[in-house]
């Protein structure tokens, strides 16, 4: 015969057990939400670091290529100042999307701020890269961003950067984003 306080107890495990489980998922949440851009689906700062830290320790463990594309978009402020702040976002949601539909499983695209994105290739040199950057300089010129019936043209200006034993992420950010300024002020 089972007592009373054994169903009691019974009952009381399986809600804590319950309640643990819905604290880790929204732990794993707050975790996954902590790397991910608010506005985008694209990797924050912080999530595209440490993907940079893992990925710069492949390399190194394995001895392969990695590139790191860096994007500033060109046009940004004028699709903010004609078609609003919303819009804006949407540009932004869109130049996303876009990266993230034109790399492999494998990249990683993080939005730095404002209208800066970096896109990570592993097992990919400078010349991937190039082509890579090339390819979706067309892409994003070829169609306006249409907003509520008007259109405003996006481009960007990619600076390309190989991975060469860089040990911090900061440091290749920066050359990828000093190769970048040397391409958009040559535009």
């Amino acid at each position: 015969m089972t007592d009373v306080a054994d169903i009691d107890l019974t009952a009381e495990i399986e809600r804590l057990r319950a309640e643990v489980e819905t604290l880790r998922l929204r732990a794993e949440a707050a975790e996954a939400a902590a790397d991910h851009d608010v506005l985008t689906p694209a990797l924050n700062r912080r999530g595209f670091v440490s993907v940079m830290q893992r990925t710069i320790a492949y390399c190194r463990r394995h001895d392969v290529p990695a590139t790191l594309l860096y994007l500033d978009l060109d046009g940004f402020k004028g699709v903010n100042d004609r078609l609003g702040h919303a819009a804006g976002d949407a540009a932004l949601v869109k130049v996303a999307e876009l990266m993230l539909a034109n790399l492999r499983e494998s990249d990683a695209v993080g939005r730095l701020g404002g209208d800066e994105f970096a896109l990570l290739m592993l097992n990919a040199g400078l010349d991937e890269g190039r082509a890579k950057a090339r390819q979706l300089a067309e892409t994003l010129e070829a169609e306006p961003f249409a907003w509520e019936g008007q259109t405003a043209p996006l481009g960007g200006s990619f600076g390309v950067r190989a991975w060469d034993g860089h040990a911090d992420p900061e440091v290749w950010l920066a050359e990828a984003d000093a190769a970048m300024w040397v391409r958009k002020k040559g535009r």
